[in-house]
Order: structure tokens, then sequence, then C-alpha cells
């Protein structure tokens, strides 16, 4: 420890979670995040005001700026000089990249890129940003592996992704940069993001509304509680990338590097039937939902799986939070959040 810790997406999902959690162990934190309005703002402010309120005096401060703005970010790191980063600002999800193809292009690779550009002049000690399971693409291989390729990216979002994975190597091969990319599964809980499906279906149940199952219910996903997402993140970041001395070069593991790159998966390692998961919400809800079943959604996958053995041997952490306890926590907290009987 030691040092600020900037936390890009602080008022995001992820975001707000690891500066809670940095705060609480001590950790001076420097928040910022654009408040666009992709989904309502006003959560976004809830879950800063949630910081504010919990944070020690002067251990937070939250600064509206947009990664993809260079001259802003420029600035930013000249004046701040933060000891670590933890890039978790993105434009996210998968279905709107369908519909705003560039809002992925500004904020998920211009804004990266100056990201990486203020750690390359500011001496930045480690580098941990967000990738996704999405860059497994149209890999039907189970469970996913860092060793696998990701070379069949099925939407834009899940492209950017692995662009950034790239991106931050070759600033780990050309600068020395330590950089960390975590690739999360399908993040769900308490103050989560209103486009993702337990949002969806808790107020479209809850409403007595039809929920729309795609490809007919016949998916699986390795969901995965923010608490473990959060807990990865820190442990990572406690531990700064490092060149694997073992690399060869004429037979490469995609998961490592001859410079200071790593990547992991941060998921349950339980893949979940979506009909389950909907049982299993229904059931923490007290209601029944109405399935209206639709068809596969274009750059949607089947299925996702996580092999997190790299993780548990890089950091000792593995994620274990049961569905059913995780699901209650969340089903608890949106009643609550929403006050709703």
């Amino acid at each position: 420890m030691g040092g600020l810790v900037l936390v890009t997406g602080a008022a995001g999902f992820i975001g707000a979670e690891v500066a809670l959690r940095l705060l609480a162990r001590g950790e001076t934190v420097l928040g910022i995040d654009d408040l666009n309005a992709y989904y309502d703002p006003a959560l976004k402010q809830a879950r800063l005001r949630r910081l504010e309120a919990t944070a020690p005096q002067g251990a937070f401060r939250f600064q509206r700026l947009d990664v993809a703005h260079g001259a802003a970010m420029a600035a930013l790191f000249q004046a701040e000089r933060p000891s670590r980063v933890v890039h978790l600002a993105a434009q996210a999800g998968v279905r709107y990249s369908l519909e705003n193809p560039s809002a992925y292009i500004q904020s998920n690779l211009v804004g990266f890129g100056h990201i990486l550009e203020g750690c390359r002049h500011h001496g930045v000690e480690h580098l941990v940003y967000a990738s996704s399971s999405s860059v497994y693409g149209g890999n039907r291989r189970m469970p996913f592996s860092e060793q696998h390729p990701v070379n069949h990216p099925v939407s834009l979002y899940a492209a950017t992704k692995k662009a950034n994975e790239l991106m931050a190597h070759t600033y780990s091969h050309l600068y020395g940069l330590p950089a960390t990319g975590l690739r999360f599964f399908t993040v769900y809980g308490p103050w989560g993001r209103p486009d993702m499906a337990p949002m969806l279906f808790a107020r479209a149940i809850l409403a007595g509304e039809p929920i729309r199952v795609f490809n007919h219910g016949r998916m699986e996903r390795d969901f995965t509680f923010i608490d473990d997402i959060a807990e990865g993140v820190i442990r990572c970041l406690d531990k700064p990338a490092t060149a694997d001395s073992g690399f060869d070069p004429l037979a490469p593991d995609p998961a490592t590097a001859a410079v200071p790159h790593r990547l992991f998966n941060i998921g349950n390692s339980q893949p979940i039937p979506l009909l389950r998961f909907i049982e299993v919400l229904e059931q923490a809800l007290g209601r029944e939902a109405i399935r209206d079943l639709q068809p596969m959604q274009s750059g949607d996958v089947p299925a996702t799986a996580a092999d997190t053995t790299a993780l548990e041997a890089w950091t000792g952490f593995r994620p274990t939070t049961p569905l059913e306890t995780g699901v209650e926590r969340f089903a608890s907290w949106y009643r609550q959040y929403h006050a709703l009987a």
C-alpha cells in the first residue's frame, strides 16, 4: 500500500465496490467517471454518495471526467501522479455495441490509450484493467482458459476488450509498465447495472411484466458475485505483473509474456443454466416470472465458464459465493433500493 490509487469508472458497478474496499483498508482513492446516461445516472450518483459517506475524511475525492478526453487525462496524471491505477471505466454492454459502435471506440480504445500514456509518463507502479469473458467469442471449448486463443470476437465490445489486452502488452513491452488484465465473467449483485439480466428480470418480475429469455433459455453463464470480483481485483492490484521467466517464444503462452503483463479470468467456475438463475431469483423475490422466450441475439454466446486456476495460483484467491447466497443478497438490496415491499 501507499500513494494515491486512481479508480476510473468509480461510479460504476464494479468501480464503486473496488473503491469501497480500498478505502476500508486505508488507501487514498481518486475516483473519476463521466456519469454518462447509458443507464440512469441517479444510480451512479447513489453509488458515489455511498462512497463519500463511508470514506474517512480526505481519503476519497471524485472528479467528473471522460477518459476519452486526452488533454484532461494528461492534466489529471500530471497533477495527481497516482502510484497505482485500477481502470474500470468503459462503455459496457454487448448488445448496445451493435447500436452505438462509436461509443466503444471512444471510451474503450481512445480512452484506454490515454490511460496507458498517463501510466507510462508518470511511473505508475501497476495498472490493473478490466477485460471481459466476451473476448472468448466463438470459442466452444469449456471452461475458458487464458491459454486459449481469443481470435474470434462476436461483438465490437469483445473486440475492444481484446484490443485493450494487446495495447497493454505493448506498453509493458516498450516501457516496462506492469499491467494486469482481468476477464470478468457475468458480474451480478447489489448496486448492479440496470441493463444486465438480474436487474431487468427483477424489475419485470415485481411489476408482473414478461422477461425476455434469449435463445429460448438454452444459455449458461458463469454468474460471479460482485464481492468476489472486487476481491479478485484488489488481490491482483497487490501483486504487480512480472515477466514470466519461463516464457517460450517458440511456444508462446497467451496468458503470460516475457514482459510484465498478465491476464486472469475472474469467474465462479460454476456455469449456471439461465433458467436455473431465473428460478433462484423467483424464489428470492417470492414471485414467478412470465417468460417471453426469444431467439439468440446477435453478438451473444450460448455459454461461458471460467477456468480460474491461474488466478488462484497467482493470488491464492478464487470466487466461491454460491448462486443462492448472491441472488438473495441482490434481491434484498433491490427491494430496499426501490422501496418495494
